[in-house]
């Protein structure tokens, strides 16, 4: 079986862009184990914290929402059930297009 000049280029290209991905890929730095955002993520990290914040919100309230929403950007929750905002600079800055405060 013969394969033509372009067969062989466009198989050559895809080979190389895999390659590169692949490369790409192994060079991207890894997030550390005490980074903010690697806790953020972590399973129950913001479920676990904004259900501390939101207690006494109740169950279906907008509090969990919003809260899950700006751990998920800024990494953290400020401790207790409110106030403590400056533990948190970025959840306490948020603010919505009408100018009041975004997190809970």
């Amino acid at each position: 079986m013969k394969l033509s000049n372009a067969a062989i280029l466009i198989i050559t290209l895809i080979l190389c862009s895999t390659l590169l991905d692949i490369t790409n890929a192994d060079l991207s730095p890894q997030p550390s184990a005490q980074s903010p955002t690697s806790l953020a993520t972590a399973p129950g990290f913001c479920n676990n914290k904004c259900g501390v914040r939101c207690a006494l919100k109740g169950i279906n309230s907008r509090c969990m929402k919003y809260c899950l929403m700006c751990c998920g950007k800024c990494s953290c929750v400020p401790s207790g059930t409110s106030g403590h905002l400056d533990e948190c600079p970025c959840y306490r800055d948020w603010k919505a297009p009408n100018g009041r405060p975004k997190c809970p």
